[in-house]
């Protein structure tokens, strides 16, 4: 008698556990949803976003999320905006690697309905979903969400945060207010984002997405050691400054890894790209095809790939319109 009572008693004990955890989770899954509502969202058709169900297959084992930074100081995100700055965040969802890879903005590519153009003029035609149809058609992706922030956004964030640690070359100084040499710096909002738009200097626009990715870098590994109140001042910092259709299901379903997440890689894209003029400057990728190859060899370990008839006519196109094949 004594023993069932004991285990009756244990029993209610277990289920007040159980209803106090429930009550938790609620709590965090309201409080996130509160935070969320705060995001500027848009719901994206996935039927239109060009992914093809071979890529899908092929990459079942990869979260690969569009970042676009975009040349407007206004909280205005959709059409008219260039994407100043394209990051493709590649999640492996088994080992927890990130992977950074920036597609130079200059990169000759096919848009649709537009032909042959730069990849930044894909956002300011047709906005986010254009954007990410061109990145999945070209480069066999399976990109499905994106997130959009503007320039105010990148130094609200990194103000937030206390700044970040930068290492500032001599030819980078004189690009930075209130730098004078090269060193160890702990960047403002305003000197990182600067450090981030470098274009004349040694590199170019390639060396100008390294610095991107810097920043991108940085800020995440710092965030990674914050405090719950650190976070939350981060948090309402980021969230208004969004344009996304990441839902409050995503961001909730993504928390538990995310202390897990390492970034391992950081490139740029093409790997090889020569410059032409013709009704402007364009960098060619040399050849489309070859690079999309080393792409996937590379960031999603297919040493055996082989591009789509997609993207080996797109790249064809590419050679007749430049003459570049080598």
């Amino acid at each position: 008698m004594q023993r069932k009572k004991g285990l009756k008693i244990f029993g209610i004990i277990v289920l007040i556990l159980i209803i106090i955890l429930a009550i938790l989770i609620g709590a965090i899954y309201w409080y996130l949803n509160s935070k969320a509502d705060k995001m500027q969202k848009v719901e994206l058709d996935e039927e239109e976003l060009g992914v093809s169900a071979e890529v899908e297959e092929k990459l079942s084992d990869y979260r690969n999320i569009a970042i676009f930074g975009i040349d407007s100081r206004q909280d205005t995100y959709d059409l008219g905006n260039r994407s100043d700055c394209i990051i493709i965040a590649s999640i492996n969802n088994k080992t927890k690697e990130v992977k950074l890879v920036s597609v130079y903005r200059d990169t000759y590519v096919q848009i649709e309905g537009h032909g042959l153009d730069k990849i930044t003029h894909a956002y300011s035609f047709g906005s986010a979903p254009l954007a990410i149809k061109t990145i999945n058609t070209n480069f066999d992706l399976n990109i499905k969400e994106f997130i959009t922030v503007n320039f105010d956004a990148v130094k609200e964030i990194v103000d937030s945060i206390g700044g970040i640690p930068m290492e500032i070359t001599s030819e980078e100084v004189s690009h930075i207010s209130g730098i004078n040499s090269a060193g160890n710096y702990n960047l403002t909002g305003e000197q990182a984002l600067a450090y981030a738009r470098i274009r004349y200097a040694t590199g170019g626009d390639y060396k100008r997405t390294e610095r991107m990715r810097n920043v991108l870098t940085a800020v995440a590994t710092k965030a990674q050691k914050f405090n719950i109140s650190q976070l939350n001042q981060l948090i309402d910092t980021l969230l208004p400054r969004i344009y996304t259709n990441l839902s409050a299901n995503d961001i909730f379903s993504m928390l538990p890894s995310t202390t897990d997440l390492k970034i391992t890689e950081s490139i740029g894209w093409p790997y090889e790209t020569k410059g032409i003029t013709l009704d402007r400057w364009y960098g060619v990728p040399i050849t489309l095809e070859s690079n999309v190859t080393r792409l996937h060899q590379e960031i999603f370990a297919e040493p055996n790939y082989a591009p789509s008839e997609t993207v080996k006519n797109i790249s064809n196109q590419i050679i007749n319109k430049t003459g570049y094949d080598k």
